[in-house]
């Protein structure tokens, strides 16, 4: 078998790990290690992608000896659109983070937002303010039961439009934009998931900011953490919890 002697036979299963710096990142080596430890005939694969050759490299995976892959943050969003289903939840957000070949077609799931909700029920937090309306926030507020959620954007309209979309009754909404001084110091955790350039307005912070960013993207809420000198989690920082779920539901197929 391929994870007692590190070579590839005709049965091993084969999964990608698609990002712009998929080969730097921990994701591959981590779930590897997972594989052989259990014993597994399976194979993760760092593959470097540009944004460009996004489509066309999951086109070719259903023709390919490829079963499926996880897609690393950056293009979560990109990939819902070479699908031919996907899971409800996937449907909703308009984000897939991995893929599972049936046949020549391919099915999107999401699991990196489970990983979020379980950290943040592991710190004790439950008071948390969310910035921003993109797939990433949509996913949280759609799994966010036991969450006592404040919402925030620069583009109120917009923040409305989201929250009627998500169904959120009588939703706590707040404005945020770079003349006024925002306080976050009440919540037990921010959420950054805007395209805000930077949170300079943001005078105190959460204990804990996270965003699902990697290392290689550029985080204006890690920035500001470190300005203030309060904990930052990001994708990265949750590398091993997220193998561990892609495993689980790597194995279940």
């Amino acid at each position: 078998m391929m994870n007692n002697d590190n070579q590839i036979s005709k049965q091993t299963k084969l999964f990608g790990f698609l990002g712009e710096h998929a080969g730097v990142s921990r994701f591959s080596v981590l779930s590897n290690k997972m594989f052989k430890e259990n014993s597994d005939d399976i194979m993760m694969i760092p593959m470097n992608i540009r944004e460009d050759d996004l489509f066309f490299t999951l086109s070719n995976m259903k023709k390919s000896q490829v079963n499926g892959a996880v897609i690393s943050n950056e293009y979560v969003k990109h990939a819902v659109e070479i699908l031919d289903s996907s899971s409800g939840l996937v449907k909703r957000t308009g984000m897939c983070d991995i893929i599972f070949k049936d046949g020549d077609k391919l099915r999107g799931d999401l699991f990196g937002t489970r990983v979020l909700l379980e950290r943040l029920k592991d710190l004790g937090a439950t008071k948390i303010a969310l910035i921003g309306t993109s797939p990433h926030a949509k996913a949280f507020s759609l799994m966010a039961c036991g969450f006592k959620v404040s919402y925030f954007y620069d583009k109120l309209e917009e923040l409305m439009a989201f929250c009627d979309e998500m169904q959120l009754c009588n939703a706590d909404v707040n404005r945020i934009a770079n003349d006024m001084e925002i306080d976050f110091s009440e919540f037990d955790a921010v959420l950054d998931f805007s395209d805000l350039a930077n949170l300079d307005m943001v005078q105190k912070l959460a204990t804990y900011s996270f965003d699902m960013k990697n290392s290689k993207e550029y985080s204006s809420l890690k920035t500001r953490a470190n300005q203030l000198s309060t904990t930052y989690i990001g994708y990265d920082d949750m590398i091993e919890e997220l193998t561990t779920q892609a495993y689980r539901i790597i194995k279940k197929g």
